[in-house]
């Protein structure tokens, strides 16, 4: 039996016994290629071909099991109605995490393997970046300081985004992000178009929806997940992968001139230490622990990493 333990209404797995749920590579060709891998890695990521067979083979097969599902349910509900009924929505993957704890090289990853199933060839992935707030309206409401909290978000138009996937629309926008210049980007759009399947990404996606001040709730983006991932891991592991980053950028992209951080690319080695560990504790450590880390438990499944990157153990939620 698989199954090491079970924690209330989540059963833990560890990396051994989660791996041997994955199907075998050979059943339908290489997971991915070196090159792919390589593709979808992020900086300062760790990933390799055991870590793809051994944890996100075996995440993708049980989401595709539940796309599958998905489909059964919206046949069942068309002969419940004895009518027909519009073409199924897409499957909508949250996948939630920390700054540099690897969240987007998770959803590379599956966006990849999961286009590699046949049922379900064509998966989008949107990142909430996008969704940022532009810089000059930050500064207008004094939050640039706190890019990438709660409120630094256009909510209501990532909402709306979100319903919109979940309506049917052949085609949504979703605006794009620039890491170089550290805003959005105007009048440049991710289109997407009829997708079997949507990953939304982001820091915050699994927030519950805010209490208004009459106390009543509105809509969360997380309602309209048929699935959610979140990446875990020790917040001090992430907090040293933060200045690892960090080191690694003022290598490469803070030396572009036409960077936002172009002026971290001069520090010295121990200047860059310094003020990794001062971004990470006056905006990153405090949003992860009052904001990202409570959402957690919202979570249908949690991949917890140890301090080399490698996923150790997983927790799925109970049906």
């Amino acid at each position: 039996m698989a199954t090491e333990r079970e924690q209330g209404p989540y059963v833990e797995l560890s990396r051994d016994a989660w791996a041997a749920l994955g199907a075998s590579p050979d059943e339908w060709g290489q997971p991915l290629t070196p090159a792919e891998i390589e593709r979808v890695r992020g900086l300062g990521d760790e990933l390799d071909l055991d870590e793809v067979q051994q944890v996100y083979l075996p995440l993708s097969r049980l989401l595709s099991l539940y796309v599958g599902a998905a489909a059964a349910l919206h046949r069942a509900q068309e002969d419940f109605l004895d009518q027909p009924q519009p073409p199924r929505t897409p499957f909508v993957i949250g996948l939630a995490g920390s700054v540099a704890v690897g969240k987007s090289t998770t959803a590379r990853v599956l966006q990849q393997l999961l286009a590699h199933w046949p049922e379900h060839p064509a998966v989008s992935l949107v990142t909430t970046d996008g969704f940022l707030l532009p810089n000059a309206e930050l500064e207008r409401r004094g939050l640039l300081a706190r890019k990438g909290f709660p409120e630094s978000y256009d909510r209501k138009a990532l909402l709306r985004f979100v319903m919109d996937i979940k309506s049917g629309r052949d085609e949504v926008e979703a605006p794009t992000y620039s890491h170089l210049v550290y805003d959005v980007v105007p009048d440049r759009k991710v289109v997407v178009a009829k997708p079997d399947i949507v990953i939304v990404e982001g820091l915050n996606v699994l927030q519950p929806a805010r209490v208004r001040a009459d106390g009543s709730t509105g809509l969360a983006i997380s309602d309209f997940f048929d699935f959610s991932v979140y990446v875990d891991a020790a917040t001090t592991d992430i907090r040293q992968w933060y200045v690892d980053r960090f080191l690694r950028l003022r290598e490469t992209a803070f030396r572009d001139p036409a960077s936002y951080f172009a002026r971290y690319g001069r520090l010295s080695e121990q200047e860059a230490v310094d003020t990794a560990h001062r971004i990470w504790d006056s905006i990153n450590g405090p949003n992860l622990k009052q904001n990202i880390q409570p959402t957690r438990s919202r979570a249908t499944l949690v991949l917890r990493k140890a301090a080399d990157h490698s996923v150790r153990w997983v927790r799925l939620r109970k049906l």
